[in-house]
């Protein structure tokens, strides 16, 4: 592999039995405007067609890794990002979207902002049963050091979440969770480091039942 030739950005996408919206949540990857990155699949022991649904996308940059059996979600997180080379790392779920500008103008705000390590955006919940969507936070959200500001309203979506990667040398995730592993990651990172917010809605939170 040459020199430099490592995607700037890691996509993390965990698996456990996602066909259902899978095929859109890729393609929003794929349709991206931004075209140097990575998706790191993490297949934690899916028995639907999950994997056939993603090999049908002839990609490259596209990595499959299976798990040897059922992990903690947050472990899941961690094993994949341990696979990742690009300088920073974002994560998508399998049902989640985003816009097509996402990684261009996270991956720009880095460039100009050398001393931001993580940013997060405001986002879409999309109501499937009634197909409407609407922004989620209608007025700017605070930037710097937030972790009151977070104990107080929790506001970051990791879907809209993009981390420099030295992050994950400080902090990892609880492998111990399933559920509010990013609640607690973005806790203990924010004592860390300022975070910063952008207030442009980049990503799609799908809700369902």
């Amino acid at each position: 592999m040459k020199k430099n030739s490592n995607p700037h950005i890691s996509v993390i996408m965990n698996c456990r039995n996602g066909e259902r919206n899978l095929t859109q949540s890729i393609k929003s990857i794929i349709n991206q405007t931004f075209k140097n990155w990575e998706l790191i699949f993490f297949d934690n022991q899916s028995s639907d067609n999950s994997k056939k649904i993603l090999k049908s996308f002839k990609d490259k940059r596209i990595k499959y890794l299976k798990s040897k059996k059922i992990l903690n979600l947050y472990n899941a997180r961690n094993q994949a990002i341990n696979h990742a080379k690009g300088k920073y790392i974002t994560f998508l779920d399998t049902d989640d979207l985003w816009t097509k500008d996402k990684l261009n103008k996270q991956f720009e705000f880095f460039k100009k902002n050398k001393n931001s390590y993580i940013l997060y955006t405001n986002y879409f919940h999309y109501l499937q049963n009634k197909k409407k969507k609407k922004i989620t936070f209608l007025k700017k959200l605070k930037s710097g050091f937030i972790t009151k500001d977070l104990l107080r309203n929790y506001t970051i979506g990791i879907i809209t979440a993009m981390l420099h990667k030295n992050v994950f040398k400080k902090i990892k995730f609880k492998n111990k969770f399933n559920i509010i592993g990013d609640f607690d990651f973005f806790i203990r990172s924010s004592k860390i480091f300022k975070i910063s917010y952008m207030h442009k809605p980049l990503a799609v939170y799908r809700v369902h039942d």
